[in-house]
């Protein structure tokens, strides 16, 4: 073999070494790439999963609010209600006494 094809072997050894690496190194790169993408992934999913807990405790705890907002207001509409039944019983007892009308024979 002459110096000439010794030196085009050599240079064609080196030449496909450096394209092995190039490729080992595109690889790596790849791998890297598709870790951070999936990573980021799980991130964003837990982020929303959080999100979407705290929306739902929210709701709830406004739902809570509500219905005890308005088992209050029922109550107090309805003592309120019996209250002036008796108001109004009480004043018709007194305008009947006032005019000696009597339901008592």
């Amino acid at each position: 073999m002459s110096s000439m094809q010794e030196t085009q072997a050599k240079a064609q050894a080196k030449a496909e070494e450096m394209s092995q690496c190039a490729k080992d190194s595109a690889s790596e790169v790849k791998e890297r790439t598709a870790d951070a993408a999936h990573s980021a992934t799980d991130s964003a999913n837990e982020a929303k999963d959080k999100t979407t807990d705290a929306a739902h405790s929210a709701t709830d705890s406004a739902t809570d609010s509500i219905q005890h907002g308005k088992d209050q207001s029922a109550g107090f509409l309805q003592q309120t209600g019996e209250q002036m039944m008796s108001m109004t019983q009480g004043a018709m007892e007194t305008v009947k006494s006032t005019l000696g009308v009597s339901d008592k024979k």
